[in-house]
């Protein structure tokens, strides 16, 4: 089973935290780097989550800012927590960003899609189609295969039994193109179906007849946490790279945005019967 906290978002607490225990003690990075003997864009690192703080760092930090017994025993716990591997580092090669690790941390989940299905709602035969239909040139079947199993043990994230709640707003394109094939494209929305079942997801339908609408610009992501001293995090991916959006104005726009395309979308019942329909168009050829 996944440990019960993820790495990457006790990472990004303990990034904000020395961010804002140097501010409060007034030092600027440069001055704090000169300090503790360190470049300046080590603290930089330290303070943005690019550069996992160790215990000894921490201690050193600690030291110069003053910080008190036990809010020092504290940020050093952040900083071991944040070394231990979480269940998704034995697919390194294929998870390569820190969005799973947040993902798996998420209290809710609230997702736009505007061609595919979720990943965490997809099945192996509809993500093998994805996975290599995204591949460069002839893809290499044992990478594919990997790729899937990894998507695979992600999905297991829905039925833990500290699962989030996943939100998801589908455009009507997605349950219409036929990936995988007929056959694939029925199963999957079989499976759409039977995960709507679940009291932790929902799932909504953004239909054609919706026009012009506030998810035109594409697909995105909100997570959410069970902590408050941890933030909404918006997630968009994209062809050139991966885009994380903390700064809470900007988040702010997303989840506007999301309720926005909520408000276009098909209730859940309108939802789950337009998938019925789409699921029964497709043949069992």
């Amino acid at each position: 089973m996944p440990p019960t906290h993820s790495p990457t978002v006790r990472l990004r607490r303990l990034a904000r935290e020395l961010r804002r225990v140097r501010e409060n003690s007034g030092l600027s990075p440069e001055a704090a780097a000169t300090r503790l003997g360190w470049s300046r864009s080590k603290v930089s690192r330290i303070e943005t989550g690019r550069t996992r703080a160790t215990p000894a760092d921490v201690a050193s930090i600690c030291d110069l800012y003053g910080i008190g017994s036990e809010a020092r025993a504290g940020l050093i716990q952040l900083a071991k927590e944040g070394r231990q591997r979480g269940w998704w580092t034995a697919y390194a090669d294929v998870f390569t960003g820190s969005y799973v690790g947040l993902e798996d941390e998420a209290a809710l989940i609230r997702q736009w899609e505007v061609q595919l299905v979720p990943g965490l709602l997809q099945t192996e035969d509809y993500a093998r189609a994805v996975i290599a239909a995204g591949r460069p040139g002839e893809p290499d079947p044992d990478d594919v295969h990997r790729r899937v199993m990894a998507r695979m043990a992600r999905r297991t994230l829905l039925s833990r039994p500290t699962a989030p709640a996943l939100f998801a707003v589908l455009d009507e394109g997605i349950i219409r193109r036929p990936i995988g094939g007929p056959a694939v494209m029925r199963y999957q929305l079989e499976a759409l179906l039977t995960a709507a079942r679940r009291p932790n997801v929902t799932i909504r339908i953004l239909p054609y007849s919706a026009g012009a609408h506030a998810g035109l610009e594409g697909a995105f992501t909100v997570l959410s946490f069970a902590e408050e001293e941890d933030p909404d995090v918006a997630y968009v991916e994209g062809t050139a790279g991966d885009v994380y959006v903390e700064s809470t104005d900007h988040v702010d726009r997303y989840r506007s945005a999301f309720g926005r395309i909520c408000d276009a979308a098909l209730s859940e019942e309108e939802s789950l019967k337009l998938i019925s329909e789409a699921r029964d168009n497709f043949s069992h050829d």
